[in-house]
């Protein structure tokens, strides 16, 4: 069944999610000394009834939408694992926001206790099956058939990396190839049939799934085995490492009406990203309110000290170099961009990046706001828009961006941010260079606990000024 039948037990998989979520969301919910209430439906009916459901159903749905219903047959431990905690992640926040919203009185640490427990069950008999499943497959049961296109190198390198994966209970059932072409010599004593003999193939042998194995030069010649997949309704995977290194692994998209296979060096979930935008308009919002009072204070400041503009806006370039305008508190004297030119020679920072330590444009105010970082608060408005996010790479100015080297506008790929991995790192500390090695691992490895440490790590490193000029 569980061979022939992956949707089957997928459904019950996520029944199963539903009824582990409820019994135990349930369970903490008349657990008093967590939940802090005796009759938690009777005392906040509808609230309480609320964030139950959601406790309920918001797994299965984070799991849909991380994949985590697909197929883990050829994907290895960490993966899995990884997609486990990001669901957790994303599960224990809308949790956490739901009980805010619906004013559930609640303790605040159920949401996420709820939240921890729930994943530790959902994942623990997750790696019971997972295991099960592993095991049966090395004895050869539960397996699924393929057949190979192809009978070159890399055919003979995808067959050593099934034989040495016995766990994925895959058994190559033949090659399929063109008669011209030659074969590597691993693959004498296999079974080789020709091309047009696909549709028989199909009719009369047991495959689960094709796989395309094929160099670039032979792609116009497999129109037949894509037929006769069509046809028979066997599911059909390309190998898209055609290019070697020269392109990152792509994605499947759409372009229009027509299927594209997307390239990106790296490729982060839409869902995620969704979650994140959710988070900064949450959090800018909240920020913009609760710094009202300093913001006053600071421009009250500024206009006594030289009676100049309060806010200074400057171009900036975000999203793959999109320009927009940044706003800030004017810490420097009102003719600072006139004067730039005069004190190119005392930069200290190495690269296209201007920096000067004790830039005599500076005023008292502005200084004190610099060091602790007062002057950014109204950056918050800039989220607020989606011209900025909480976390990122900062925004380069224009100047900046047109000496980039090609390999260092890819920080540019991602939203900029307020804070981000160099400024709690050390923030003018360190030269140009780390500065974009720093931004490029943040792409790279960005996720929702990655952000959430930096902001975490922000704190301290404003408080405590690390630093700052």
């Amino acid at each position: 069944m569980l061979r022939n039948n992956g949707k089957i037990t997928s459904s019950l998989l996520m029944s199963l999610d539903v009824v582990l979520s409820t019994v135990i969301c349930l369970g903490l919910l008349y657990w008093t000394e967590l939940s802090g209430m005796t009759d938690p439906f009777a005392e906040a009916g509808g609230s309480t009834l609320l964030l139950a459901v959601t406790a309920c159903l918001v797994w299965p749905f984070t799991f849909q939408q991380l994949d985590v219903y697909a197929s883990v047959r050829t994907l290895g431990l960490w993966d899995v694992t990884r997609r486990l905690l990001v669901s957790g992640c994303v599960v224990a926040t809308i949790l956490g926001a739901v009980a805010f919203a619906s004013n559930v009185p609640i303790s605040r640490e159920f949401p996420f206790v709820c939240a921890a427990a729930q994943g530790v069950a959902l994942s623990l008999t997750r790696f019971v099956l997972y295991s099960t499943l592993r095991m049966a497959r090395r004895v050869g049961k539960n397996t699924r058939n393929v057949l190979i296109v192809g009978t070159g190198s890399r055919a003979a390198q995808l067959k050593r990396s099934i034989e040495a994966h016995p766990q994925w209970g895959l058994c190559i059932v033949g090659y399929v190839d063109d008669v011209d072409t030659a074969v590597d010599p691993s693959l004498y004593n296999a079974k080789l049939f020709g091309i047009a003999q696909m549709d028989s193939l199909l009719s009369d042998m047991v495959v689960d799934r094709v796989l395309v194995a094929v160099p670039r030069s032979m792609l116009g010649s497999i129109a037949p085995v894509l037929s006769a997949c069509s046809s028979t309704g066997v599911p059909l995977t390309l190998l898209t490492d055609l290019f070697g290194d020269f392109l990152p692994t792509p994605q499947i998209g759409s372009f229009g009406a027509r299927p594209s296979l997307e390239f990106a060096a790296v490729h982060h979930n839409s869902f995620l990203l969704s979650v994140k935008r959710a988070i900064d308009v949450v959090g800018a919002a909240a920020a913009l309110v609760a710094s009202a009072p300093l913001v006053g204070l600071a421009a009250l400041a500024i206009k006594l000290e030289d009676g100049g503009p309060i806010f200074f806006r400057q171009t900036r370039c975000g999203l793959y170099g999109r320009r927009f305008s940044m706003i800030k508190l004017r810490t420097m004297c009102v003719d600072a961009e006139a004067r730039k030119a005069d004190l190119v020679e005392l930069n200290e920072m190495d690269g296209p990046v201007f920096k000067v330590k004790l830039d005599p444009r500076i005023t008292k105010v502005g200084a004190f706001l610099r060091r602790y970082s007062l002057d950014e608060l109204p950056q918050f408005w800039n989220v607020l828009t989606g011209d900025m996010s909480l976390v990122g790479p900062r925004p380069p100015v224009p100047e900046e961006v047109v000496h980039y080297e090609i390999s260092e506008r890819r920080r540019l790929s991602m939203p900029p941010g307020i804070t981000c991995i160099w400024q709690v790192g050390g923030r003018n500390e360190i030269g140009f260079q780390e500065w974009v090695k720093l931004d490029l691992q943040y792409i790279d490895h960005w996720s929702l606990g990655l952000d959430a440490k930096i902001l975490m790590q922000t704190v301290p490193a404003v408080l405590l000024a690390r630093g700052a000029s």
